[in-house]
């Protein structure tokens, strides 16, 4: 018995070692997967933080593009103009008024940065016009004024066919911002809510502008005046709730214009009514 007995035990002593040795080369198995995931981890964080760097500099990158694209645009605004000595300004402010009335009329982020950066793109047709139309002080001939009247349509086949949203927005601008929201305007006569709404904005921000600006054929109108002008015209000539827009805003409108290095308002006793501005009914 008692072969049989240190046989059985035996027997039980080396299975005992065989499930200790499993255990061990499990632990040891399940340790060396522990050091790989580690070592793993350690080097997806390392790639996360590097691709967070990636990302940075591809974000500052893009911003010094976006900044030299847009400055680029700007200059050569201005140097289709650059014959108004306010132009400059001008498209400072009117971007600035339009912006404000996309924003305050619920326009998302990035339609209220397009309007901003494609509004003073609004007359980049008149590099076709020739100065003796331009500069002309007094009032235009039905030949002038139809010619004048193409600046629309040339700014916009100069924007036409871009792949960027922003002058794309610029094209609709330079298309219909002579548009007028009762049909009376150029260069298709569209009406109402078949202007696009940006169009819609840089019409009444840029008449402000220009209303209470010296222009080569006008002297400026008093703030006063400007107001009581647009006000006539709501429905008219601009849209109803960009007028709306724009007056309950009027003291961040003036904020802009005066940050912009606006000239002080004049007195009404100073006006002097231009031909052009008497022709159209305005006054």
């Amino acid at each position: 018995m008692c072969p049989d007995n240190l046989s059985a035990g035996y027997s039980d002593a080396d299975q005992l070692k065989k499930y200790a040795d499993d255990i061990a080369k499990v632990y040891k198995s399940e340790k060396k997967k522990q050091k790989e995931i580690e070592a793993a981890n350690r080097q997806l964080l390392k790639y996360a933080d590097d691709l967070n760097k990636t990302v940075t500099n591809l974000k500052a990158v893009n911003q010094e593009l976006q900044e030299a694209y847009i400055d680029t645009i700007n200059r050569l605004v201005i140097a289709t103009e650059y014959k108004d000595e306010d132009t400059g300004s001008h498209i400072i402010r009117m971007s600035g008024y339009s912006a404000l009335i996309a924003k305050k009329l619920g326009m998302k982020g990035e339609e209220v940065q397009n309007i901003l950066y494609a509004a003073p793109m609004h007359d980049v047709g008149k590099v076709g016009m020739p100065d003796s139309v331009l500069l002309k002080f007094g009032k235009l001939t039905d030949e002038e004024f139809d010619l004048m009247k193409t600046h629309t349509t040339i700014g916009a086949k100069i924007l036409a066919n871009s792949k960027s949203v922003t002058l794309r927005v610029a094209e609709q601008i330079a298309l219909f911002h002579h548009e007028k929201w009762n049909g009376k305007g150029y260069p298709h006569g569209l009406s109402g809510h078949d202007i696009p709404q940006a169009a819609r904005i840089v019409t009444l921000a840029d008449t402000f502008d220009v209303l209470a600006s010296k222009r080569p054929y006008k002297s400026p109108y008093p703030i006063k005046i400007v107001l009581e002008i647009i006000r006539k015209e709501r429905g008219r000539h601009f849209d109803p709730d960009v007028v709306d827009v724009f007056l309950e805003n009027i003291d961040e409108i003036l904020k802009i214009k005066s940050e912009a290095g606006f000239a002080e308002d004049i007195a009404e006793t100073d006006v002097i009514w231009s031909e052009r501005d008497l022709e159209s009914g305005w006054l």
